[in-house]
């Protein structure tokens, strides 16, 4: 009798055993490593992909659509308004009015982007001397001179009378 019963503990411990390996098993052969099933990675992995996207960026600054080191991208270039002129800029040029006067030209998705005192200006305001402007999308944002006015720009722009 006891020894029956010691047959039935022991094989009921080895089945609950075995169950929790398969189970196991299949737990862990779910998804691939760094899946959304798996989002558990090694830091290899991490490293490879940071350093693949260093090489991505250091490529698109060092080049432009042409292949060629794109100067104009990166530095500023002094723009001169004259009163009632119009710098309409394309997206993520950065502009700064060095002296003159300037309101904002916006479109229905927002004004300039005032990253040296962080707000956003609004239509018809007057553009703050010497403070960093970001314009966020390709709208037909921009400026437009209300007396002749010189500005540092880095981007596209196009001038309109």
């Amino acid at each position: 009798m006891l020894n029956t019963q010691r047959k039935r503990i022991l094989t009921s411990l080895l089945v609950v055993g075995f169950l929790l390996f398969v189970a196991q098993f299949v737990y862990a052969n779910q998804g691939e490593p760094g899946s959304t099933e798996d989002p558990l990675v090694t830091q290899s992995y991490v490293e490879q992909r940071i350093e693949q996207f260093k090489y991505y960026v250091d490529q698109k600054l060092a080049n432009n659509e042409t292949g060629q080191p794109s100067e104009a991208a990166s530095t500023f270039k002094v723009v001169e308004l004259k009163n009632g002129e119009r710098l309409i800029t394309g997206g993520g040029t950065e502009l700064i009015l060095r002296s003159g006067k300037a309101k904002a030209i916006v479109s229905e998705l927002g004004g300039l982007s005032n990253v040296t005192e962080g707000y956003d200006i609004g239509k018809d305001q007057s553009i703050p001397t010497n403070h960093l402007l970001i314009i966020p999308r390709d709208d037909g944002r921009g400026v437009i001179a209300t007396t002749d006015a010189i500005l540092m720009v880095k981007g596209a722009y196009t001038i309109q009378q």
